[in-house]
C-alpha cells in the first residue's frame, strides 16, 4: 500500500488533493484539526474514487501534536511509511500591518510556515531511508507577488517557497523531490470576502481557478513522472503575475 499525507485536507484544495492523489492509487491520509464533518465528507470522495482512506487530527502549528500523531500512525502502519508529502494546511488573517494584531501574524507564520517545519520534519526520514519520496508544499500568489492587507501571509508564503529550493538541495540525491504550488485566486472558502468580479479584471483567463486544477498540478509533482523536477514554484493563477 502507498501512503500519501494531505494536511488541511478535509476542505478546498485539500480535498480535492485527496481525491486526486486516491485516483493515483494512494490511501490517503486526511489531516483535520477541527471540522471533523467535512474530513468524513472529503474520505467519502475518497472511497467513491475507489480507493482508501483515514483520518489523522492535530494542528500543524503544534509540533508535540503532531509528532504524537505521527509516531502513532507510524507504531499501527509498522513497515509503512508516507512516501507523498503535500503541506496544504494553512489560514488567513488579513489586515494593513498598522492595525495588524501580533496574535494575527504569529497564528499566520505558525500554520503555514511552522506547519511545514513540524510535519516534514516527521516523515521526511523516512523517505531518506527508502530513498524515494515526494514533498509538494502550497504556498501562493501572496508569496511571490506579496498582496496588501497580507504582510503575515506574504511573509509566510515567502518563507515556504524559499524553504522549499533549501530543502530540495538537501535531500535531492536520495530520490526525494521537494516543489510548490503557488495558486493564484482558486474558489474555496479561502477566497470569501474578497470581491471576484472586481479581481478577475486582472486575471488574463478572466476567471477564479478551481481547486481540481490546482490538484492536477500537485499529482503531477507527487508522481514517479516528475522524478526530475525539484526545488520549483510553479504558479497556478490563470496568467497573473507581479
Amino acid at each position: 500500500m502507498k501512503y500519501a499525507l494531505v494536511t488541511g485536507g478535509s476542505r478546498g484544495i485539500g480535498r480535492a488533493i485527496c481525491v486526486k492523489l486516491a485516483r493515483m492509487g494512494y490511501s490517503v491520509i486526511i489531516n483535520y484539526v477541527s471540522n471533523e464533518a467535512k474530513a468524513l465528507e472529503t474520505l467519502d470522495l475518497v472511497r467513491a474514487e475507489g480507493g482508501d482512506g483515514e483520518l489523522l487530527k492535530f494542528d500543524v502549528a503544534d509540533g508535540a501534536a503532531v509528532r504524537e500523531a505521527l509516531e502513532g500512525w507510524q507504531a499501527t502502519h509498522a513497515g509503512e511509511y508516507i512516501e507523498v508529502l503535500v503541506n496544504n494546511a494553512g489560514i488567513r488573517k488579513d489586515n494593513l500591518m498598522i492595525w495588524m494584531e501580533p496574535d494575527d501574524w504569529h497564528k499566520v507564520l505558525s500554520t503555514n510556515l511552522d506547519g511545514f517545519y513540524n510535519v516534514t520534519r516527521c516523515v521526511i526520514k523516512d523517505m531518506l531511508v527508502k530513498k524515494y519520496g515526494r514533498i509538494v508544499n502550497v504556498a501562493s500568489l501572496s508569496g511571490l507577488k506579496g498582496l496588501p492587507g497580507q504582510a503575515n501571509y506574504s511573509a509566510a508564503k515567502g518563507g515556504l517557497i524559499a524553504a522549499t529550493k533549501a530543502l530540495a538541495q538537501e535531500v535531492g540525491r536520495k530520490g526525494v523531490t521537494v516543489n510548490a504550488v503557488a495558486p493564484g485566486f482558486v474558489r474555496t472558502d479561502m477566497v470569501e470576502g474578497l470581491d471576484e468580479a472586481e479581481l478577475k479584471r486582472n486575471i488574463p483567463m478572466n476567471r477564479f481557478g478551481s481547486p481540481e486544477e490546482v490538484a492536477a498540478l500537485i499529482g503531477f509533482l507527487a508522481s514517479a513522472e516528475a522524478s526530475y523536477i525539484t526545488g520549483e514554484c510553479i504558479s497556478v493563477n490563470g496568467g497573473l503575475y507581479s
